[in-house]
């Protein structure tokens, strides 16, 4: 053994955590995934076996959120590690949804862009070193290589794929038809998988945005049959949407699988989780109220999975709140490198978690000062039939957590534990928990620099409120 040998390998002895290379990232973040949609969490017809493996191999959390309850602004909460307030995009186009007679105030100006000025979770992996390549959804911007992405396919401003967008030919950009009749997400996996190949040797960020299971619901028509002759489940009936998560469980297998047969498991750190919350009116997530849109449980609650052999302990679960701006400053804690160009985070590093210890409690935010209209006014168990939900932010701490909605200055408040569904608002009860989350809110708010103004919108018409609502209703 030479002399420049011997002292390397004493070197990292004295220093075991320089001999261990970064994972490789596998992200897959499934489109409009309800929290009960996988068995794991719960789902007694749709079949999830690929992914209740996943999760039997890592730890499951049955507190995840999204940064926001809808597309757009989660995913840009996800890649800059930055809430709402200080990226702009707070939901998918403009922000003045649903009838201007029906809202009291003129809302927030919504951003659709995240700004190149922003210095992305891909951009962070790149620069250290890490190949880097998107599949499927992206919605933040034209075109995502120029945001950190060394290969993209199928990503670019679009949000879903289109009117019988699911199979060959295709209506998404970057991405070329297959033959008639391919399906979406056996394409995305297909590519995928190409890219796990061709990187195998050298460390990767793999994000896998799937556009399932999205709108249209459009699923195969073998599988839909399987699911028409299967029993249901209250709420969760639809045997379309279920033959898409069942598409979606067979591409996460083949994925598994491959990294399996590249010997890249130990070396390979996976997540899988949802943008936000399902659509009630597709999915009940029932005990959660409401669904994807809605600041209720539903909207912002979560599937997340975690897989890290030798990492992170198999067949293990974590109950304490994380969310998903969580995830950036988590992936460059295990980069080890210090916080880029001084970029504010709003998450935190959960590797504590991740490896079975605990944290201290903390306020988890969400700040959604735009209009979102109805997709069933009998089904989506929001605030009122008109609106998934109306301007407003809210806060979580421990058990509690305090809804404030700024057109008329309300406020609910709940205590989780005892009331999953939100259905007791005992704001009057608790005085000093309302005040000590409102203080919370407030300075949050503040700090965040969140624009607040809401001019009163001359066109609003109560008569006509009023009447849309009973009609609505009925």
């Amino acid at each position: 053994m030479t002399r420049t040998v011997f002292i390397l390998l004493f070197f990292l002895v004295q220093n075991p955590g320089l001999a261990q290379q970064p994972p490789n990232v596998v992200f897959i973040n499934v489109d409009d995934l309800g929290y009960r949609d996988l068995g794991v969490m719960g789902s007694n017809y749709y079949e999830t076996p690929n992914i209740d493996k996943l999760a039997a191999e890592g730890m499951v959390f049955t507190q995840a959120y999204a940064g926001a309850a809808n597309c757009a602004p989660s995913r840009a909460c996800l890649m800059s590690g930055m809430n709402t307030p200080r990226h702009g995009i707070y939901t998918v186009g403009n922000s003045d949804r649903g009838d201007t007679r029906t809202r009291k105030v003129i809302p927030v100006a919504n951003q659709t862009v995240l700004t190149d000025s922003i210095y992305t979770l891909a951009e962070m992996f790149r620069d250290n070193g890490y190949t880097t390549g998107t599949f499927g959804k992206w919605h933040l911007g034209d075109d995502p290589t120029t945001q950190g992405f060394d290969v993209n396919v199928a990503g670019s401003h679009r949000g879903n794929p289109g009117k019988n967008g699911y199979f060959s030919p295709y209506n998404v950009d970057y991405l070329t038809d297959g033959l008639e009749g391919e399906y979406l997400t056996d394409r995305l996996t297909d590519e995928a998988i190409r890219f796990l190949e061709e990187n195998q040797e050298k460390p990767f960020f793999l994000y896998l945005p799937y556009y399932t299971v999205h709108t249209p619901i459009i699923g195969k028509p073998e599988l839909i049959k399987r699911f028409e002759e299967k029993e249901t489940d209250e709420g969760q009936d639809n045997p379309v949407y279920a033959a898409m998560i069942a598409s979606l469980d067979e591409n996460v297998g083949r994925l598994l699988s491959t990294i399996d047969e590249l010997n890249l498991k130990e070396q390979t750190l996976v997540v899988l989780t949802s943008d936000n919350g399902g659509i009630r009116d597709v999915s009940y997530q029932d005990p959660l109220r409401a669904g994807k849109g809605s600041y209720y449980e539903g909207g912002i609650r979560v599937p997340l999975i975690v897989r890290w052999p030798k990492k992170v302990a198999p067949q293990t679960t974590c109950n304490t709140p994380v969310s998903n701006l969580d995830f950036y400053p988590t992936f460059q804690g295990i980069l080890n490198i210090p916080s880029p160009h001084q970029q504010p985070q709003d998450g935190i590093n959960i590797l504590p978690l991740l490896q079975g210890e605990e944290i201290a409690e903390r306020p988890l935010y969400w700040h959604f000062p735009i209009y979102l209209q109805a997709y069933n006014p009998k089904e989506d168990k929001g605030r009122d039939p008109l609106f998934r939900t109306r301007p407003g932010s809210v806060v979580r701490l421990g058990k509690w957590k305090l809804h404030h909605y700024y057109e008329d200055d309300s406020l609910e408040l709940y205590n989780l534990e005892k009331d999953l569904g939100e259905t007791n608002n005992v704001v009057n009860d608790y005085p000093e928990i309302k005040k000590k989350l409102q203080r919370l809110l407030t300075d949050w708010l503040k700090s965040h620099n969140a624009d607040l103004s809401f001019p009163a919108n001359s066109a609003y018409d109560p008569k006509f409120e009023n009447q849309r609502k009973l009609k609505a209703s009925q």
